[in-house]
């Protein structure tokens, strides 16, 4: 038999073609990070149950519906599970390409931010409001342009084999990639959000191999910033309030301190395995504020105790651990400074907020990662899953 039958019979038609697509599947299928993928996932979950509790009664915000934000953090968990996937399709080295426009992107948005266009929530003016109920926080999609953007120029002529690490030439022109962004986010002013970026700009370096004369020095900048915008009345009154409750928990315990002592008792009240889901006595009588968003964590140290917010942990922790070993492992220093940022991110934003509950961290506003209410944040860490599944992905077989 000749020709084209006999093409398709011997194995190399459409029928190879088509094993050679499954055995693509089943390669993509094995390269993935399973660990982190259930984690997260398991992390949102947990969180639409959390989010429920604080809101159903809650109808003063949630317009009458008992399900308006369950359903709502559910629609954001997909689109966000949906990013990370177009995220893989796409590829972190491809989008290292598109970093120009990405960065140019971010920084237009928050420029919107400081318009008429911003809108201004629980004190942080960094929000763009959409209509409908919807609204954007341009950045937390910052985050991942500064990790993106500096990996780009620290690892460019490391990943060509010019350099063996970075040279104080280029730490300087990613510094000041990162510094714009900052700048324009202190001036809303959004505290928390600068805090974190600081610890992924200090991330990256580390990661990148950069001279440790660079960190030490941007720790003594920052301390001397930091005591410069206190000095200077540069925070705005309620942010000089927060870090002076922190300083001081009986400070005002009806007033600025109210959040965090409501924290405190809802945690404390939890004991071992909790009151039930959906029977805390602090929750249901909507004592602690914002208990969707920031203190989300108080409801589940008070309905499901220290098992619950144990669990938490450890999923965070399986999140870290997993993303540590991604950076670990690839060969491209690109990949290790993307994973190594969004590990910097998430741990510190996961001890910020849990910080804050537990009264060991001032209250600064950030959400904890996939478990807090919010569309902004769910993408943006659904989103950083992806680039670290990607790496995962494209790396070296023998890797």
């Amino acid at each position: 038999m000749t020709g084209a039958n006999s093409f398709q019979v011997s194995g190399y038609g459409p029928e190879r073609a088509g094993w050679t697509r499954l055995l693509a599947r089943d390669s993509l299928a094995r390269r993935l990070d399973w660990p982190i993928l259930f984690s997260a996932l398991a992390l949102s979950m947990i969180g639409s149950l959390l989010v429920f509790s604080a809101t159903r009664n809650r109808t003063e915000i949630n317009q009458g519906d008992p399900y308006y934000f369950l359903i709502r953090h559910v629609m954001n968990t997909g689109i966000g599970f949906a990013l990370m996937i177009g995220t893989v399709w796409v590829g972190h080295r491809t989008l290292r390409t598109a970093v120009p426009l990405l960065y140019g992107a971010s920084v237009f948005l928050i420029l919107l931010v400081l318009t008429p266009l911003g809108s201004t929530v629980n004190g942080a003016h960094s929000w763009i409001v959409l209509g409908g109920g919807f609204s954007l926080q341009p950045s937390e999609f910052v985050k991942i342009t500064i990790i993106l953007g500096m990996a780009m120029l620290l690892a460019a002529r490391v990943d060509a084999g010019d350099k063996p690490y970075p040279d104080h030439r280029t730490v300087l022109q990613a510094l000041g990639l990162a510094a714009i962004p900052m700048l324009i986010v202190m001036l809303m002013p959004d505290l928390g959000s600068v805090m974190v970026m600081v610890i992924i700009v200090l991330g990256v370096l580390l990661a990148s191999g950069a001279s440790n004369r660079w960190v030490f020095g941007l720790l003594g900048a920052g301390t001397l910033g930091a005591v410069a915008v206190w000095q200077l009345h540069i925070l705005d009154e309620y942010q000089i309030a927060r870090f002076a409750a922190f300083a001081n928990p009986s400070l005002d315990p009806a007033g600025v301190g109210y959040n965090t002592n409501q924290a405190r008792i809802a945690i404390g009240s939890g004991g071992l395995t909790g009151a039930g889901l959906f029977h805390g006595s602090q929750t249901t009588g909507q004592f602690v504020p914002e208990q969707q968003t920031d203190f989300v964590f108080t409801v589940a140290g008070e309905e499901l105790g220290f098992v619950g917010a144990g669990l938490i942990i450890v999923l965070l922790g399986v999140v870290l651990w997993r993303a540590c070993r991604i950076a670990r492992e690839t060969t491209e220093l690109y990949g290790t400074i993307v994973a190594a940022g969004i590990v910097a991110w998430f741990a510190f934003q996961a001890f910020e907020n849990i910080g804050m509950t537990l009264g060991i961290m001032p209250v600064t506003g950030l959400p904890l990662p996939f478990v807090s209410y919010g569309g902004s944040s769910m993408f943006a860490v659904w989103v950083a899953v992806g680039l670290l599944q990607s790496i995962r992905v494209q790396r070296p077989m023998s890797a």
